[in-house]
């Protein structure tokens, strides 16, 4: 079967952006502290807009933002404030761009690091069954609300429940692939 024949879950067939992240990146296990920072990043960036405007932005964000090198953000000061909200590269708002410099400076002083913080909050993928379709997704779940209100606690911003389950689909956490994709794999 082509690549062109597959099955892929509906959300991701609207554009070849969309099908290229679904096919290579959505639902795939990631780990690392600043491959999660930057999704954590990169989801409330897209909260209210379309995710394929972040996606298309995402290597003027890596550029933009260090690489997302929690380290790297956690130095940034006014200076490079400003400096992102003067590049027309980025999605120019305010409360993202300082929660995104707050929440490196979060990340960078958690204990046992930021993948072992946000994978303690997956589910036990034996406990969920796969979705029929696009409308048994959930926005949230109990896990991603758990997950929101740990994050917070500890002082992240500009993350709830919704953009806690985003990155938790995004980055393997959960997988949403509908029964029939292709990509499900279970």
């Amino acid at each position: 079967m082509t690549a062109a024949e597959r099955h892929r879950c509906g959300w991701a067939t609207a554009t070849p952006d969309y099908v290229e992240y679904h096919d290579l990146e959505w639902g795939t296990p990631l780990h690392g502290d600043d491959a999660l920072y930057e999704r954590i990043c990169l989801e409330a960036f897209q909260s209210g807009l379309s995710w394929i405007t972040i996606l298309r932005k995402r290597p003027a964000f890596r550029e933009a933002f260090a690489g997302f090198r929690i380290d790297a953000v956690a130095e940034f000061d006014e200076g490079d404030y400003e400096r992102l909200m003067n590049d027309a590269g980025i999605v120019r708002n305010q409360a993202k761009i300082r929660a995104s410099i707050a929440n490196a400076k979060v990340a960078a002083a958690l204990p046992d690091g930021l993948d072992a913080l946000l994978w303690s909050f997956a589910p036990d993928p034996a406990s969920r069954r796969r979705p029929a379709t696009l409308a048994e997704v959930p926005a949230i779940t109990d896990e991603s609300t758990a997950m929101a209100k740990e994050l917070k606690r500890r002082g992240f911003a500009f993350i709830g429940p919704t953009t806690a389950y985003a990155m938790m689909q995004a980055t393997g956490m959960v997988d949403d692939h509908v029964a029939d994709c292709w990509r499900a794999t279970g």
